[in-house]
């Protein structure tokens, strides 16, 4: 009879542990530097340099270092415009394809030491560091691969002895870093040390891109790597700032060696913008869009930056479709923002600041269709209030549909909803709607498709209501969601309240 109870006993509790256990992670998974970006959600990539000076967007790479030397640079000017906009790191163009250096490299005589700037003893990437320290924020770097002022560009020796070696300078002086950033434009005409001719080269093999992006690996570790070419964050297949309706994490690249290991394709641009449900890597979408109509300064556009609206309007299809947004600035000749650009930033912080000030799910009565483990308090519906971002509301394995009705106690206006997964389990929605309590019944305001890491459902009318319903539709696995809020944008959209 004892060891028939202790039988009893010991199943019991191991059943109870089995059932407490988290749900099995789903798919690819993001690193730690990948959790970072995701919450970062914006940043901005600054264009300052030769360009600057001459009007254009690309350096023929003949630049004359002289003509760099901005009378008034203000990197916490800059650095805290982006702060105010509610932006929480910068990407500093630390080369572009003219190749000249904001740095003092050892690597090229085309830098900023050759340039009047602080009588040949200016840094910028130092005075961004700085900055970004004192502000509090996140600093990343582009180096660019494409070097139209290198005589030894399009030879092995430009990897091996010019681009690599300023890739280390740039980690190791001047990290922490979040993100190291590259693009797609790579080889064509150019200056080529006074060859004055076009140079091709093969951009994916070219620069031996497993030993290359190593470096970042060894000295900045936590650092994500963007690119048309991944690994870690994928290029959104346009640079107006949008993600698609639908934008999955999970990606595969494509030829010339897909299927090896991220980095050995590229992203087709249709692809990049949706990802793919069942990507072999996590490779989240990063929008990227100048703030201006050009990525450099250009006199006759001022007064053309976006307005606080349409950042608004680009915060939505990006940061809201679980993507991120990287918005570029444009210092001008003295080195500093211009005055309408600082103003249309601070105002779009303020206006996302408030419409997220308050969560008017808070306090509200959960009531789960499922609960795992039994009701378990530790998978319970009430960490999608609390302010831990992966903290969760999960069901049992086998229940992949659930609902739930959160009652507010009183009816309430919102017309903003914010949906996250615990993205450490995957990306493992597919589909949710959203129904309000509307004249007696409920009545359904809105459905979305992939959640992520964060999932902003911007309704087209002003919803009063006591309770909302949450409906998951459609799922391969039990869910592991970490948040759902309720906001009230108080500008847009127009204030048509539906009554119940």
């Amino acid at each position: 009879m004892k060891r028939t109870l202790f039988t009893l006993l010991t199943c019991f509790v191991f059943t109870q542990a089995f059932c407490q256990s988290a749900p099995k992670p789903y798919g690819p998974l993001p690193s730690k530097g990948q959790l970072n970006w995701q919450a970062i959600g914006m940043y901005c990539i600054v264009h300052f340099g030769p360009d600057t000076y001459t009007d254009k967007e690309w350096g023929y790479g003949d630049e004359d270092p002289q003509i760099f030397n901005p009378t008034q640079f203000n990197a916490m000017q800059i650095v805290g415009a982006a702060k105010a906009g509610g932006f929480k790191g910068i990407i500093v163009v630390a080369k572009h394809h003219d190749g000249f250096c904001l740095w003092p490299t050892k690597t090229t005589e085309h830098n900023i030491s050759k340039s009047p700037y602080k009588n040949g003893k200016g840094d910028i990437l130092r005075e961004y560091r700085e900055a970004c320290d004192k502000l509090g924020m996140q600093m990343g770097v582009y180096c660019s691969p494409w070097d139209r002022n290198s005589a030894l560009y399009g030879k092995p020796e430009y990897v091996t002895d010019v681009y690599r070696k300023q890739l280390e300078e740039l980690y190791s002086n001047y990290g922490p870093l979040f993100i190291v950033w590259h693009d797609g434009a790579n080889g064509g005409d150019g200056y080529y040390g006074g060859a004055k001719e076009v140079r091709k080269i093969d951009r994916s093999t070219y620069y031996g891109w497993d030993i290359t992006w190593g470096i970042a690996r060894k000295l900045q570790p936590n650092a994500v790597i963007f690119g048309d070419v991944g690994p870690d964050v994928r290029w959104v297949g346009n640079e107006e700032g949008h993600a698609g309706e639908t934008s999955w994490a999970t990606y595969t690249p494509h030829a010339p060696e897909a299927g090896k290991k991220p980095g050995n394709g590229f992203t087709k641009d249709s692809e990049g913008t949706e990802g793919q449900r069942n990507g072999e890597y996590w490779m989240p979408a990063e929008c990227d869009v100048p703030f201006r109509p050009g990525w450099f300064y250009h006199k006759a556009q001022d007064g053309k930056a976006k307005t606080a609206d349409s950042l608004m309007n680009l915060y939505f299809k990006s940061v809201g479709r679980g993507a991120c947004l990287d918005l570029g600035l444009e210092p001008d000749q003295r080195g500093m923002l211009n005055d309408d650009d600082v103003d249309k930033l601070k105002e779009f912080g303020n206006n996302l600041r408030k419409t997220f000030a308050v969560n008017l799910a808070k306090g509200a009565k959960l009531k789960a269709s499922n609960v795992r483990g039994g009701n378990m308090a530790k998978f319970g519906p009430a960490h999608l209030l609390d302010n831990d971002r992966y903290s969760y509301w999960a069901t049992d394995d086998k229940v992949k549909t659930p609902e739930l009705i959160l009652d507010l106690h009183k009816s309430k206006l919102f017309n903003v909803i914010r949906l996250r997964e615990n993205i450490k389990l995957g990306q493992r929605i597919d589909a949710v709607a959203v129904d309000a309590w509307q004249n007696g019944k409920w009545q359904q305001i809105a459905s979305v498709t992939s959640i992520g890491g964060n999932r902003l459902i911007r309704l087209n009318e002003n919803v009063k209501a006591s309770k909302v319903r949450l409906r998951i539709t459609k799922a391969p696995v039990c869910i592991a969601l970490s948040d759902f809020g309720l906001y009230r944008e108080i500008k847009f959209p127009p204030p048509v309240v539906h009554s119940p």
